[in-house]
């Protein structure tokens, strides 16, 4: 008979257990400090994908406009280039030459006054945020080389945009010293008033920054009407300039009529009517504007190509736009082009000798990935012009069938327009009882992300819920989710109100509340009393 004896395992290989069966899901994650020990590569993913399964579903994220879907074989090029850090030019000319492309592509589709074969002046950015800076950075560098040049201070440069510009362009005015000057918003008006912008333009005005696609409501500012305003008062400027040539020929001419008449020509300089001349300002503003494209300039050239907003205009001077946004690339690509390269400050360029070659840059960043570069690419080439209008239109179609839905319910008006961005923004009609923030949450139970904000100044007592269809938004999902929201809304309604209902106090409120008042500070006094000894 044979006796066997089981000798236990003491340092089994933890690589063969499921990692359901591991102890590495008994412990928590690490929250503040690297673990000690290393954990199998399969548990690492594991634990990780499970933790992001609470994160919403992007594709049903209406709040953004960055965009959730790309063609697979998109996708695998982007993974392939995903260990290419873009600054390395030399090492990856070709992944130079796509950027330089797209530039190329973006310039004449905005109507850049470029030929054929000339390259156009701009540069791939992270977003638009990048983006704006860059170019803001470009506008205040010319207005402190015209200032210097003509002898006047430069501590005090201002931008002129609307209250509804994102955030980017205040962390632009903080971070880069700019006084932002907004134009406040009002009740059914929630973009940038031109009269009004021109108005506060000044000799200190760096750049008048329109928006083509309010983050807001969709809509398209009056960038050609800015042009045409900001024109008329560049030409006032003007008019003072050739004031001064007039004046300046009459001077001459007093001159030579005094010269025999006595005392010396230092004296004569000194006299009032000579003064004054030395004293006026005559200098010609020539203040010009951004285009701030972010979400509508890969709309409007394909759904609105005879709309004037882009360099057709003359004052536009340089454009942003965002690759992640309806460019159709996944977040981490925006661009900035500019009309010519006298709008593109050369001391603002660095050359940079690095890895074996000379690198001209203009970012804020220097190493970054390579693969939104080349999904942009793939993206012009794959879509073509006829790719791009045919998304954009389903975009908008989808945007009207879910407008319509919306609208039959009743209870909603609608703030955003139709000629813009193909986004929804509006407003509970009644908000008696409920508001658009219990919406906001309750559709949440149904995956859905809408968001609800208020307008900002002056139209803050205005909330909107707003929804973005992107490329991937099809009609079922309009049609279903306005089902939700009709569920949503009856649910609200058999509901007790949450918003509170004021009640006039009466005088015998005033009394019980000032005797309660009264009798807390007596007991406070009590309570603190000393013996009278310090």
């Amino acid at each position: 008979m044979v006796i066997s004896t089981t000798v236990p395992v003491q340092n089994s290989d933890e690589s063969v257990h499921s990692t359901f069966g591991s102890r590495y899901v008994r412990s928590c994650l690490p929250r503040f400090r690297m673990p000690e020990n290393s954990i199998p590569k399969e548990a690492a993913y594991q634990i990780i994908n499970d933790e992001l399964m609470l994160d919403g579903n992007p594709r049903l994220n209406l709040a953004s406009f960055v965009t959730t879907w790309m063609e697979p074989e998109c996708d695998r090029l982007m993974t392939q280039a995903i260990n290419k850090n873009y600054v390395d030019m030399d090492e990856y000319p070709v992944t130079t030459e796509l950027q330089n492309r797209c530039v190329n592509m973006i310039a004449h589709l905005f109507n850049a006054p470029v030929g054929e074969g000339e390259t156009a002046v701009g540069v791939g950015t992270v977003g638009s945020s990048e983006a704006i800076m860059l170019a803001g950075l470009a506008f205040k560098r010319k207005w402190q080389i015209r200032r210097r040049a003509e002898g006047k201070p430069t501590e005090k440069p201002n931008i002129v945009t609307g209250a509804n510009v994102q955030v980017c362009w205040e962390k632009f005015a903080r971070y880069f010293e700019v006084e932002l000057k907004e134009v406040k918003l009002r009740e059914g008006y929630y973009v940038m008033d031109p009269q009004k912008a021109v108005e506060m333009v000044d000799e200190n005005t760096i750049c008048v920054a329109a928006i083509l696609g309010s983050t807001l409501n969709g809509e398209f500012e009056d960038v050609k009407l800015l042009n045409d305003l900001l024109t008329e008062k560049n030409k006032e400027t003007g008019r003072g300039l050739e004031k001064k040539k007039a004046a300046d020929k009459l001077q001459s001419l007093v001159k030579v009529l005094k010269a025999g008449v006595g005392g010396s020509a230092m004296e004569r300089e000194e006299q009032p009517e000579f003064k004054q001349y030395e004293t006026l300002n005559w200098t010609m503003w020539n203040t010009p504007i951004h285009v701030d494209a972010a979400s509508g300039g890969f709309i409007a050239p394909f759904l609105y190509p005879k709309l004037e907003w882009d360099f057709r205009l003359p004052l536009v001077k340089s454009i942003n736009v965002s690759g992640h946004k309806y460019g159709l690339v996944y977040a981490g690509v925006g661009w900035v082009v500019w009309r010519s390269k006298e709008d593109l400050p050369e001391d603002l360029i660095f050359h940079i000798n690095y890895l074996g070659a000379d690198q001209p840059t203009f970012t804020l960043n220097f190493s970054k990935g390579s693969s939104q570069i080349i999904g942009q690419y793939y993206q012009f080439i794959r879509l073509g012009f006829e790719g791009y209008k045919n998304i954009m239109e389903n975009c908008m179609e989808n945007a009207k069938a879910l407008r319509e839905g919306i609208e039959k319910t009743g209870r909603f008006e609608i703030v955003s327009k139709e000629m813009g961005v193909p986004l929804l923004a509006f407003a509970l009609k009644d908000t008696s009882e409920h508001d658009v923030f219990e919406i906001s949450d309750s559709l949440r139970r149904f995956g859905w992300i809408v968001p609800a904000y208020t307008m900002p100044a002056d139209a803050q007592h205005i909330a909107v819920l707003r929804i973005v269809v992107r490329e991937d938004f099809s009609r079922s999902l309009a049609e279903r989710l306005v089902s939700d929201l009709q569920k949503v809304l009856k649910e609200l309604d058999s509901l007790p109100s949450k918003v509170p209902v004021p009640v006039a106090p009466t005088k015998a409120d005033g009394l019980e509340n000032a005797e309660k008042i009264t009798k807390y500070w007596m007991k406070l006094v009590a309570k603190n009393k000393t013996s009278g000894v310090c």
